[in-house]
Order: C-alpha cells, then sequence, then structure tokens
C-alpha cells in the first residue's frame, strides 16, 4: 500500500487539468494543495465541474496571482518557496 504523501499542484499552464489532477490525488489519501499561478482563474474554470470537484476533495485553492487576492489567500515569493520546499512532490502543469 502506497503512503500518503503531501503534494503540491502547481497549476502554472493549464488551470483545469491542475484541477483535475489535484482532486484525483486525494483519491489515494494524499495531502493536496494546489496554487493557482501566471493568470487570473477565468469565471468559465472556476464554475466547472473539476471546480466542484475541488470542493468535494476539500482543496482549498491558494494563489500567486494579485487579482485573484479578493477569493482566494495569496501567497508572496517566500510563502511559495516554503510550500515547494515542504512539498514531498511537486506537480507543475
Amino acid at each position: 500500500m502506497e503512503q500518503q504523501k503531501s503534494v503540491l499542484v502547481l497549476a502554472r499552464r493549464d488551470h483545469l487539468e491542475a484541477m483535475r489532477v489535484a482532486a484525483g490525488l486525494t483519491i489515494f489519501g494524499h495531502q493536496v494543495r494546489l496554487i493557482f499561478m501566471s493568470q487570473p482563474v477565468t469565471e468559465e474554470i472556476g464554475t466547472s465541474d473539476q471546480a466542484e470537484l475541488l470542493e468535494l476533495s476539500g482543496i482549498e485553492p491558494e494563489t500567486t496571482v494579485a487579482e485573484m487576492s479578493a477569493v482566494l489567500p495569496l501567497l508572496d515569493s517566500g510563502q511559495l518557496a516554503a510550500a515547494i520546499t515542504e512539498a514531498q512532490q511537486v506537480v507543475n502543469l
């Protein structure tokens, strides 16, 4: 049986795929953290089936995008670096 891991998913290029992967990783019992990067999440993505999967899996996304700070916790570069360092595995999408 695979051991539970701390996984950080960085949503840089494909937010929808990152959301799908993050939610899927929780099926295996992994502790998952999702950080949106590069650009704001569009309304279409925010109301997608993948967004619903995140909610059902208990993942509360964070962001490094200042324009999203009103709706998601905003991480500065130091907090992002700490998240990367603390994770056992990092997935970059």
